[in-house]
């Protein structure tokens, strides 16, 4: 046997892990996240549970509670008043967004989704994190009720006043009638940011948006899980052109 078959082979083996690790435990590049996950003893309310691990600070996490939230100047109340456990799950999910480091194997650059301006300081974003069944439905439930005048949240806001406002012509309506289902509300509210999952909390096949602190963090797990089903394609390129030119080098 050649000489080089056993490290070839070795490669090919430690590959998937050496690119799972790479997405875990990681930041986004994008305008209020740290550059790398670290504790924050004093996160505000919705984002403590990431307090031991996060990729928010005091400040963001604080920002985020705003009813004008100053990390991107977006209202929620652009048809009124939310009801509260509306304005709950959406500063939950902002909290999950900002302050999560288990969002690696969904993080892609602004740049190849079809973007056409990349919002200031946002070089990467999510998309497809798979929310738990749950997590939906219970955002749907109690949203239902308020009031929107959009379905896809990310772009199309008349921002004349410095704030979203609805754009000229759109209706402020119920939620369920911009979002139909549970899914519409998790997929089209930011634009296949997150994706609903059919998976249930605990299977550990889904992410949770909050969770009990004193339980720890379930999508630690969940996180590895989808990482070590998704190798590197350029860990793969190299591997695989090497394995072209070792014979040679016998």
């Amino acid at each position: 046997m050649a000489w080089w078959w056993p490290l070839l082979l070795e490669l090919w083996t430690v590959m998937p892990t050496w690119a799972g690790d790479e997405l875990l435990n990681i930041c986004m590049n994008a305008k209020h996240h740290k550059r790398v996950p670290s504790p924050e003893d004093k996160l505000y309310e919705e984002c403590i549970p990431w307090k031991d691990n996060a990729c928010c600070t005091l400040t963001t996490s604080w920002e985020a509670h705003l009813d004008v939230s100053p990390l991107y100047n977006f209202s929620l109340f652009h048809c009124g008043l939310l009801m509260p456990g509306c304005r709950k799950h959406f500063i939950q999910a902002i909290c999950f967004y900002e302050c999560s480091p288990n969002l690696g194997p969904w993080i892609q650059p602004v740049g190849s989704l079809g973007w056409e301006v990349a919002p200031s300081g946002q070089g990467e974003r999510v998309v497809n994190v798979p929310l738990c069944q749950e997590d939906c439905e219970e955002w749907w439930e109690d949203c239902r009720m308020s009031y929107t005048c959009k379905s896809n949240w990310r772009g199309g806001w008349d921002w004349s006043q410095g704030k979203n406002r609805c754009p000229k012509g759109a209706q402020c309506l119920p939620f369920s009638h911009y979002f139909p289902t549970p899914a519409d509300l998790c997929e089209k509210t930011w634009s296949n940011s997150f994706k609903a999952s059919p998976e249930r909390r605990n299977s550990g096949r889904c992410l949770q948006k909050w969770f009990e602190p004193a339980q720890g963090n379930p999508n630690v797990a969940v996180a590895r899980l989808f990482a070590s089903s998704a190798p590197s394609w350029e860990l793969s390129y190299t591997i695989m052109v090497c394995s072209l030119f070792l014979p040679f080098l016998s």
